[in-house]
């Protein structure tokens, strides 16, 4: 070991950490006082050292440091598909992350310390770091340094590092890690009720136009299902993706036909996070999305299908702009919104609500716009009204709509579920109370089939599992969760980001496309379409 840059008060040394010895000595050359309290600092060091080597350097401090304090940023949760391409990418550098297989959790990394000689130790992933540690002011200074729309990836980011504080004789104690905000635990387990089976759609396997996120999908009529925009694969790279496809199903067998366009305007097609709904077999209406975060909306389009079309659905689709009245823009003017069909005093009617704009980083109104010519209508709402939120799930039921989860506006998910439903005069918004409580979550999807609200993936702040298929029995308020069996997957399912279709027949869910970044370690799209199996789950309650 070598002192390779001496200043008066900062000392740089060249050494290798997992000879102790060597380290001794160069630190005693450099004059280092071990009596006085002392600071280490490891950002991202120890897991890149073979395990018995960090462990002795842990103890190695403890040891020869009569007070000091040791300070840990690195990775954790190596075993769900976020980790699991994140410790690829660190494979394919060829720097392996040593302490994953060891110290998988927050906890592991905790009795390590209190077992190598440190006798306070507090440990907590970023996540619950941001929200809990950095006061309001500086997280609302952050939020709005620039146009921001990737919650779903520094979330999972955040949830796969975490910041460990030990100490031993510190008087006081130290405690950087005390939280100054006042925000409900995210940690604990969550509590499994069963599992789902996945399988791959064999005819669905190959087909880039399929590998994509942020975009929809819609069933026109039964086994035929219209999947638009997001970002993914087209013409070999990755970009907003243009082509629609249809999907139908042959014989038992899924396939898939891309399917053209008669756009006047190419750049229509491209948006994320916008919904589409369909009013009729030859009508479906696109509300919403965005290009960049900074794009002010994109308005409305129809989606016309010709009538003659058989069970593969739409060979091609026309595409024509929605002129709005001025009182029905601002319903389009979003994206992470949802759009409900619902019905009052037995007509149809789309309802708008929630997401984000270009000025509004989250959402809390809601419009009513009569079909099919979509003017805006005043409809009387009475009831609590829904905190503000975007990337939620909206479904229609019994006339009304069923709104559940979100990102809200401290970028906190929320784990309420709501029913508007239909009065003489009007919409009540009705609280629906889950127990136990829903765990907070956004970007899923949702499905109602007999009484019962499935939700299907998003991302929550429990990083001990990902969320996989949970079911709300809307009777009773009883909420089960169950984990996704991906024993027959070959690769990492990404549930956020996500497009399905619930097939009540198969008692089947078609998810097409999700995934997205994963931060700085590769873009993950899920291969191709997956089917779940609800059956099991269904029958059980």
């Amino acid at each position: 070991g070598a002192i390779t840059f001496s200043g008066d008060d900062y000392k740089l040394l060249g050494v290798d950490l997992s000879e102790l010895s060597e380290l001794e000595r160069t630190l005693e050359e450099a004059g280092l006082n071990n009596e006085i309290p002392t600071l280490f600092i490891a950002e991202v060091v120890l897991t890149y050292m073979e395990n018995t080597r960090s462990d002795a350097l842990i103890q190695w401090a403890a040891e020869h440091f009569p007070r000091a304090c040791f300070l840990v940023y690195e990775q954790v949760h190596p075993e769900d598909p976020f980790g699991y391409v994140m410790q690829q990418h660190f494979s394919q550098l060829n720097t392996a992350l040593h302490s994953l297989a060891q110290y998988p959790d927050c906890e592991a990394q905790q009795r390590r310390f209190l077992g190598k000689g440190w006798t306070e130790c507090s440990v907590m992933d970023m996540n619950e770091f941001f929200t809990c540690c950095i006061p309001e002011d500086e997280q609302q200074r952050v939020q709005t340094l620039e146009p921001f729309d990737e919650y779903e990836e520094w979330h999972l980011k955040c949830s796969h590092y975490f910041v460990l504080a030990a100490s031993k004789g510190m008087e006081p104690s130290w405690t950087p890690l005390s939280p100054s905000v006042a925000v409900p635990c995210h940690t604990g387990p969550v509590g499994m009720a069963g599992s789902v089976p996945a399988a791959v759609c064999a005819k669905l396997s190959g087909i880039p136009g399929l590998r994509r996120y942020g975009h929809h999908s819609v069933l026109i009529k039964p086994n035929v299902v219209l999947t638009t925009g997001g970002f993914g694969e087209e013409d070999g790279q990755h970009c907003r993706v243009r082509n629609f496809f249809v999907l139908s199903k042959h014989a038992g067998h899924w396939e898939a036909v891309c399917v053209t366009q008669n756009i006047p305007d190419k750049r229509w097609g491209e948006r994320l996070y916008h919904t589409v709904s369909c009013l009729s077999d030859t009508l479906a209406l696109v509300v919403g999305g965005r290009t960049s975060p900074s794009s002010t909306g994109l308005g409305m389009l129809w989606l016309k299908f010709p009538e003659t079309c058989d069970a593969s659905g739409p060979d091609d689709v026309a595409v024509e702009f929605v002129s709005l009245q001025p009182a029905a823009e601002a319903a389009a003017l979003r994206w992470r919104h949802s759009t409900t069909e619902i019905t009052f005093k037995g007509e149809q009617y789309l309802f708008v609500y929630g997401g984000r704009s270009a000025l509004e980083p989250v959402l809390g109104d809601w419009h009513f716009l009569h079909a099919p010519e979509l003017s805006y209508t005043e409809i009387a709402v009475e009831g609590p009204v829904p905190e503000s939120r975007h990337s939620h799930s909206a479904c229609s039921w019994e006339g009304g709509v069923l709104i559940a989860g979100g990102l809200g506006a401290a970028e906190q998910p929320l784990g309420s579920v709501f029913l508007l439903r239909e009065l003489e005069h009007g919409f009540q918004w009705q609280t629906i109370e889950t127990h136990p409580p829903l765990v907070p979550r956004y970007s899923h999807t949702a499905h109602v089939h007999e009484g019962k609200l499935l939700l299907v993936g998003g991302v929550w702040f429990r990083a001990s599992s990902v969320p996989g298929v949970t079911v709300i029995n809307l009777m009773t308020g009883l909420c089960l969760n169950y984990v996704i069996n991906l024993e027959h997957l070959e690769w990492p399912l990404m549930l956020h980001n996500h497009s399905s279709v619930f097939l009540p027949n198969e008692k089947e869910l078609l998810v097409i496309g999700g995934g997205g970044n994963c931060f700085s370690f590769g873009t993950h799209l899920n291969p191709e379409p997956v089917l779940l199996s609800l059956s099991s789950i269904l029958i059980s309650h």
